[in-house]
């Protein structure tokens, strides 16, 4: 897959920011956290390809709930598989949050 350097960084070539973003704090706690050294590419399994184990998952999920402040639950966990499937989660989580936390009716800041 050909990557871009960008503002010092790579990133695939066609992803969106997001979803490199996305996919950069994965690759970070793969690494740093989990000490995975091989590459991690979107259509890489996380338990087959990469070692995951459940423990592994739960660091996992709560550096990206801490980076992106999304809630996974544990629903969410056995519709991902691939590193593909994490980051379209995490995004999907991302672009529901602006509804959840919109103000109702002039209820929200300087309604009182």
């Amino acid at each position: 897959m050909p990557l871009l350097v960008c503002l010092g960084f790579f990133r695939e070539a066609g992803m969106p920011d997001l979803s490199a973003e996305i996919l950069k704090e994965i690759r970070r706690t793969l690494s740093v956290d989990l000490e995975v050294t091989e590459p991690v590419d979107l259509h890489h399994e996380l338990a087959r390809d990469l070692g995951i184990d459940s423990m592994g998952a739960i660091i996992l999920a709560v550096a990206l709930e801490d980076r992106f402040r999304v809630k996974l639950s544990d629903e969410d966990a056995f519709a991902v598989v691939t590193v593909g499937d994490l980051v379209d989660l995490v995004e999907r989580r991302l672009r529901e949050v602006p509804a959840k936390d919109a103000p109702e009716d002039g209820q929200g800041k300087g309604a009182r």
